[in-house]
């Protein structure tokens, strides 16, 4: 069965003077873990007692808890610094070891790793420029052309090779980089992704996500703005002299990726400067102000969530029901099974039968007789959709209404998000028809957030501010390069 859910791109984390930064890396890394679950990847730079800097690596398939060990992290990591990466792969062969983040090369300045989150929209063709200058790539995937622009840089200082580097990419990035000396992280002009800095003790923190400086007791400090470059070396004691630089001289227009509110981050993080969990609650707030459901018998309408991303969403709906006058309770109708590997197996003959009952489960005394209101944050393909409808009719509820936590996505993401093509998007093939996804879902009634809707719960912030192209189509770059451009397989 093919996944019914956006993918992440990729979860980054970087930490500059600590010795223990290996284990602090694993931790991030370890709450990073939803931004991507098919490898992961750690390289700290050690000194040895000749001044001599070496870089440690370790990298494989799988989850965090999966690649690395006590010993790895003891023995095998040690360093003043280490850089991070969890994958889902947005470009590049998913299946490839050789993929797998961050990357590493020895040239001419020293050792240099590369960990992005994000996707290039002119990779391919810098990519086939450097081929004919004679550049030979070892993986698929974009973030390499990254390296092989700093790498091929003629300048003489490695800050100004990568600021040049990072003018000549284009798209959706955020990057933590490695050299025998520095911690360089950047952010791409527009700010799809999230990045923020926190600090623990003497030592300065890149991340993806706050969340990865909780589990570490770090104190989160500012997020990397949008075209801003960060440099962290041993002349950093302080907030007030970390060495901030402008990638491009002219700032364009902030295009946050508003998923990330929606289903991306973590609910206990903050992001672009606001908290995940006030954003998830106000966008299910609008959603019951402006699609509620109520009982036809005057009973209590019954909210439930499909775990875990929509959780908040829920609770968000069912205290807006309830200021509203209408009788409501949230309830978990919904049991998720947290223990499936990546590798579980489901016998060919029993695929199509068992469905999301490998994943899912319902309580029927919570469900039978109610008026239920499923809510979730998206519906992409609508197939997981339609057999979660058909597994909480198994429990006899009297109607199943589904309340949509976003507008219909019509359009595939070119910023890093794993969105199928067009064809695969159910509110596409259905030019956006909610009757006919309603009749295909087979329930009493489907509504969604409109785009206004969905801005207007970005509170506090401008709505200018969003990328909203996999709903609106509007893409805030230039994507061309980027459309069936089939460079990135094996």
């Amino acid at each position: 069965m093919l996944p019914d859910k956006p993918n992440s791109y990729c979860g980054i984390f970087g930490i500059y003077g600590n010795q223990s930064s290996s284990i602090i890396t694993y931790y991030g890394l370890h709450a990073l873990q939803h931004r991507g679950q098919e490898a992961s990847g750690i390289v700290s730079a050690e000194e040895r007692e000749n001044g001599k800097i070496i870089f440690n690596v370790h990298k494989s398939l799988g989850l965090v808890s999966e690649v690395y060990d006590d010993n790895i992290l003891n023995n095998d990591l040690k360093g003043f610094a280490a850089i991070g990466h969890n994958r889902y792969s947005t470009t590049g062969a998913s299946e490839s070891r050789k993929n797998i983040q961050p990357f590493v090369v020895n040239y001419r300045m020293g050792h240099l790793s590369v960990a992005h989150n994000g996707n290039l929209t002119n990779a391919y063709i810098l990519r086939e420029k450097l081929v004919d200058d004679g550049a030979i790539f070892q993986t698929t995937s974009d973030t390499e052309v990254i390296l092989h622009l700093i790498a091929r840089s003629k300048l003489n200082d490695q800050v100004e090779q990568v600021k040049e580097a990072l003018k000549l990419i284009e798209g959706a990035y955020c990057l933590v980089i490695l050299t025998n000396d520095k911690l360089i992280a950047a952010r791409d002009p527009h700010g799809f992704r999230p990045l923020v800095i926190g600090k623990l003790n003497g030592s300065f923190i890149i991340s993806s996500e706050t969340c990865a400086l909780d589990i570490n007791q770090a104190e989160y400090i500012r997020d990397v703005e949008p075209n801003e470059m960060i440099v962290i070396d041993r002349d950093v004691t302080s907030i007030e002299n970390l060495k901030s630089f402008k990638i491009h001289e002219t700032q364009p227009v902030k295009k946050q990726c508003i998923f990330e509110y929606i289903y991306f981050s973590r609910p206990d993080s903050r992001i672009f400067g606001h908290s995940v969990d006030k954003m998830r609650r106000k966008l299910g707030k609008i959603l019951a102000k402006n699609h509620p459901v109520k009982d036809k018998e005057d009973q209590k309408v019954i909210v439930i969530s499909v775990p875990d991303s929509s959780n908040t969403a829920a609770l968000g709906y069912e205290s807006q029901l309830i200021k509203d006058g209408i009788k409501a309770k949230f309830e978990i109708g919904l049991i998720r099974s947290h223990y499936i590997g990546r590798t579980f197996i489901i016998p060919g003959q029993h695929k199509r039968e068992i469905g999301v009952r490998v994943k899912f489960n319902i309580v029927k005394g919570v469900l039978h007789n109610k008026t239920v209101v499923l809510v979730d944050d998206s519906i992409v393909r609508g197939t997981t959709s339609k057999q979660l409808v058909n597994l909480i009719k198994e429990a006899g509820p009297k109607e199943i209404h589904i309340r949509i936590s976003s507008p219909p996505i019509i359009n595939p993401c070119f910023y890093g998000m794993d969105f199928p093509s067009k064809e695969e998007l159910i509110a596409y093939n259905m030019k956006s028809d909610i009757d006919k996804i309603r009749e295909y879902l087979d329930v009493d009634s489907l509504e969604y957030l409109t785009i206004d809707e969905l801005l207007d719960a970005m509170v506090e912030q401008e709505p200018e501010h969003f990328c909203t192209a996999c709903f609106s189509g509007n893409y805030p770059t230039d994507i061309n390069s980027s459309i069936n451009k089939e460079v990135y397989e094996e």
